[in-house]
Formats: structure tokens, sequence, C-alpha cells
């Protein structure tokens, strides 16, 4: 008799957590900034409602296509196609926002085709090692293909600009590539040929260069580009261990900009202390463990690097965007996973663990 398919239940867990505490703290980061633009008090919530709404439909439908149906080349290059057509299409008649040009409208819904571009990148690479591990460390084999998929994909995201998205598609392939077993000879010859396209790229434009300067001390210009990082850390150590309470928070009130999206942590860690931010930080914790373990025990290698990507997608993001509120990082301009308000993130991020909920369903016994 077959086996009867089990999605990982923690996993899914994990993620419904997160995606009730974003309801909740969407509402409250948002309200005070909708009143002050004369909208709807809940028109904020209205949207991240639709939006996990749809998240939870796809899901549901991704969980149950079968995950080897995407190494299929067709599917593989089809994706590759439609992100790099919408990259360009954003990047030539997109309408430029606090000046970047990231999203292109449908009706009323905004999409960024970055965010697609990191799950069809860790498809890509996933197929890639999965056919080709054992010649991981031969550049023609392995290396160049991914460079050639990578590197025009990367070029497109950062002349939006949108360097901290650049960043993290490099990394994600990076972890995927190492675990493959890839020579630390390649690791350090890439991380030493990063530095100084690092600095590069950031001595060229200013604002990247002011972003970077107030990161390392934010009181040089405390009402200017210091500002968002000093209301930042307010609001996380003003949080106390229990928390102000729910729709309590001051820094939301004008202080702290956009605070229904890239900063929603620092929103939690005040309105819910040390004990909130903790239960958030543990949920990303949990979906990192159960990634790990369905990567460890899927029966093929596609399935594992798959698994892997999908996961390093939500918990590497989550970790930055963490850290950038708490002042470890710079500002990336990443929102935390199922948490932050906006469609784009919560539909790729719901996309990712649909299709890890269906690899689990093809793992062996837990260990």
């Amino acid at each position: 008799m077959a086996r009867k398919l089990k999605s990982d239940k923690i996993l899914f867990m994990a993620v419904l957590f997160l995606v009730c505490v974003s309801a909740v703290m969407v509402c409250s980061a948002s309200a005070a900034m909708a009143l002050q633009r004369d909208w709807h008090v809940s028109r904020f919530l209205f949207k991240q409602a639709t939006w996990v709404l749809v998240g939870f439909l796809l899901m549901a439908v991704t969980m149950r296509i079968n995950y080897r149906d995407y190494q299929q080349p067709f599917v593989i290059w089809s994706a590759l196609a439609v992100v790099a057509v919408s990259l360009i299409f954003v990047l030539f008649f997109a309408p430029v926002i606090n000046g970047s040009r990231r999203w292109f409208g449908v009706g009323q819904i905004g999409v960024q085709p970055s965010e697609l571009a990191k799950l069809v990148m860790v498809l890509f690479v996933a197929d890639l090692l999965a056919r080709r591990m054992e010649r991981v460390n031969e550049i023609k084999a392995v290396l160049l293909p991914i460079a050639l998929v990578l590197g025009p994909l990367a070029g497109l995201i950062l002349l939006q600009p949108d360097l901290g998205t650049t960043v993290f598609l490099v990394v994600v392939t990076s972890i995927l590539i190492f675990v493959a077993g890839l020579s630390y000879r390649y690791i350090v010859g890439l991380g030493v040929a990063m530095v100084p396209a690092f600095i590069a790229l950031v001595m060229t434009h200013e604002y990247r260069l002011n972003r970077i300067e107030s990161w390392i001390n934010p009181w040089k210009d405390p009402l200017g580009d210091g500002f968002q990082i000093i209301q930042s850390l307010l609001a996380v150590g003003t949080g106390g261990l229990l928390g102000r309470g729910f729709m309590r928070g001051q820094q939301k009130m004008s202080f702290l900009p956009e605070p229904q999206t890239d900063f929603i942590y620092a929103v939690i860690s005040e309105e819910f202390g040390l004990i909130g931010a903790t239960l958030v930080l543990a949920a990303f914790i949990v979906i990192a463990w159960r990634g790990y373990s369905i990567a460890t025990r899927t029966q093929d290698r596609f399935g594992a690097f798959l698994a892997l990507g999908l996961t390093a997608i939500v918990a590497a993001q989550a970790l930055i965007n963490i850290s950038v509120v708490l002042g470890v990082l710079p500002n990336k301009g990443l929102p935390l996973p199922f948490v932050s308000s906006g469609g784009s993130s919560m539909l790729i991020s719901m996309l990712s663990i649909g299709i890890l909920l269906n690899v689990s369903q093809h793992t062996t016994a837990e260990a």
C-alpha cells in the first residue's frame, strides 16, 4: 500500500504563527500613518489580509504539486525568462518610487519581480547542482553556467537600484554551491574579489555611503541619515521585558518611517517586549530547523538543494532584517518574511513554504 503523504506540521504551525503576528502588527504599526494620510485606519490591514489569503491559496496549491515537476527544463527556463523580462520592464517602464524602479502595477496590485528572482534562481541552481554535484569545482561545468544566469539577474536588480536584494541573491546562491562541496580556494577567491567590488558600489553612490556612515555612527546625523536606526533602537530598548502593550507603541507615531514594512520587528519589540520579539525569532529558528531537517531527509539531490535554498530565502532574510533593526547591519531594505506589510514578499514566502511542504511529503522517516 502506498505511503500516505504528510506535510511537516511543525513548519506549517511556525508559518501560521508568523502570519497571525503579521495581521496583528501591521494593524498596529500602520494605523497612525493611515489616519495621517486621511485613509481608513484599517487600510493596510485589509490589504495584508488579502495577501495572506492569496498566499495560503498558493501554498495549498504548491504543496500538492510534486516538487520534481519543477526540475523540468521547460519550467526552469520559462521561469528565468519571465523574471528577466519583468526586471527589464521594471527598469525601463516602472514609475520611480523613493528613488528606485522596483515595482510595476497590475491594477491596484504592485509586483516586485526581484522577489520572484530569488525563488527562480534557487530552482535553477538546485537543478544544476543535482545533476553536476561531482563536478562542482569545474568552472565550465557548474560555476560558469551559474555565473551566466546569476550575473544578468543580479545586474538588472542592481540597476533598479537595489543593492540589498542583489547581495542577498548572491549569498543564497553561494550557500547552495558551498554546501555542494565547493573548494575553499574558490570561496576565498570570491570573497577577496567581492570586497573591492562592494566598496566600489558603495563609494560611487552617495546615499549608500551615507547609509554605511549612519550605521557606524547614527548620532553623527541624528535627524537625517541616522534617524531611522536611532528610532528603531529606541523602540527596541523601551519595550523592556513585556512591552508597552498592543497599539501603545510610541515610535511608530511619525518617528519610525514606514513602521509596517522593514522595521516592523522594532514595533513588535516595543509593544510586546523581549518576550514577544523572542517568540518571533524562535519561529524563524523553527523554520530554519525544519527546513534543514527536510533537506537532510530528502531522497534525491534536487529535493535536498531545493529545500535548503527555500529555507535560506526565508531564514537568511529574516536574520538580515532583524539584524538591521537591532543595528547589527546597515539598512538593506529587506522585509521580514511573513510579517512585514507587502504583497510580493508575502506571496513568494508562502509559495516557497508551499514547495518546501511538498518536499517534506517525500522525505524519509524522522531520525
